[in-house]
């Protein structure tokens, strides 16, 4: 039975709910009283109404002290799930302003992190009145389920009722720490070398190194081997750290590079045959909110386009 199938007046109220809720809490409806700045006899007669409405006793009244019922203890953890709903929407509606739009997006964290969060400084900085609402996600997931306006998605750029604009294609390299291959005290001369290392894993792309070395003509026995981690940036983290060699996207480890936290050692880059795309459902298009975004996006990658063609000549 959905919703709209129950009778309004068998629907409750929130505030027996809330008195219910702090009821159980206490088991006392005088402190409940006191939590909620009510009578007592207020909020024992919202307990009463909510039992009629439900046709069961939620408490038994034992020696003027309460005790749950079977199905009171059995409802409580509903009704707690239904009041945090309720706290957590009205937050978070709170943190708009009434001239407000809200864009929700959906990146990877790695990617978030590293070059969405940069590249949306200069669009919120156009648009203030757009309240941006990022979202991390590791494994694939519906849109319109998710409530998500626009999400960043790496593939291949098809995808079934989707439209894509394409942002840059993805090449992978090892990375490690600046001493790891002297303090090992195996130099990487060939591709053999790394039979001696450990191989750090990302579990959304277990085949990544297989991919490495087959590309190259080598197999290398232990390649699906080694510590597993379900982010780029925990790949990247740890290969600062010593644990062994990471294969990651070069883009999302720029940052520890261009410091020398981290080298490059073996050079080869691994093309991912694969590439991020922006990706928002088709009949959304219309919708301002993310009409704007999309022409800042596209005004973005032109402007970076523009910048890496000049680096060139």
């Amino acid at each position: 039975m959905n919703l709209s199938q129950i009778p309004r007046k068998q629907i409750p109220s929130m505030a027996s709910l809330q008195c219910f809720e702090a009821s159980a809490r206490y088991l006392s409806f005088t402190q409940a009283a006191e939590e909620l700045f009510l009578t007592q006899s207020a909020v024992s007669k919202q307990v009463a109404q909510l039992e009629s409405t439900l046709q069961t006793s939620l408490f038994y009244r034992v020696r003027k002290r309460l005790k749950l019922s079977a199905a009171g203890a059995a409802y409580l953890p509903e009704v707690r799930k239904i009041l945090g709903i309720v706290e957590d929407s009205t937050l978070h509606m709170l943190t708009y302003g009434g001239d407000r739009e809200i864009l929700s997006l959906a990146a990877h964290p790695t990617f978030g992190a590293r070059w969405l969060i940069p590249a949306l400084k200069e669009f919120y900085d156009i648009y203030p009145n757009i309240h941006l609402n990022l979202k991390d996600y590791v494994q694939p997931f519906d849109l319109a389920k998710a409530g998500i306006d626009v999400a960043f998605i790496f593939g291949g750029g098809v995808w079934e009722d989707i439209e894509c604009i394409k942002l840059f294609d993805e090449w992978m390299v090892p990375v490690c720490h600046p001493t790891f291959l002297q303090d090992k005290g195996y130099p990487i001369n060939t591709l053999e070398d790394f039979k001696h290392y450990t191989l750090l894993q990302c579990q959304s792309r277990v085949a990544s190194w297989y991919l490495y070395f087959s590309s190259q003509g080598a197999n290398i026995d232990h390649c699906y081997q080694g510590p597993e981690f379900e982010t780029w940036s925990a790949c990247i983290r740890a290969a600062e750290m010593g644990y062994g060699i990471a294969l990651v996207p070069k883009f999302l480890a720029q940052e520890e590079l261009e410091r020398g936290t981290l080298v490059i050692p073996w050079d080869y880059e691994l093309d991912s045959h694969g590439a991020y795309y922006l990706a928002y459902e088709a009949q959304s298009i219309d919708i301002p909110r993310i009409k704007k975004f999309i022409t800042w996006l596209k005004s973005h990658l032109s402007n970076i386009n523009a910048i890496e063609s000049e680096k060139k000549e």
